[in-house]
């Protein structure tokens, strides 16, 4: 009994769960924040790419 006792007050798997939740929201924070630097990114290189190929065409 002293056991069950001892097994109920043991907060460390509640811990390690909440380490979980927190780097999981992290993980979808950033993935969210990566997409949207990503096409930012992807459209500020193809207008350089275009403005260089139009000058260099010229």
């Amino acid at each position: 009994m002293k056991t069950l006792v001892r097994f109920a007050k043991c907060e460390s798997g509640a811990t390690a769960i909440e380490y979980g939740l927190i780097a999981a929201l992290i993980s979808v924070a950033i993935i969210g924040i990566l997409g949207t630097v990503g096409d930012s990114l992807t459209t500020t290189f193809t207008r350089i790419n275009t403005e260089l190929t139009t000058a260099n065409g010229s």
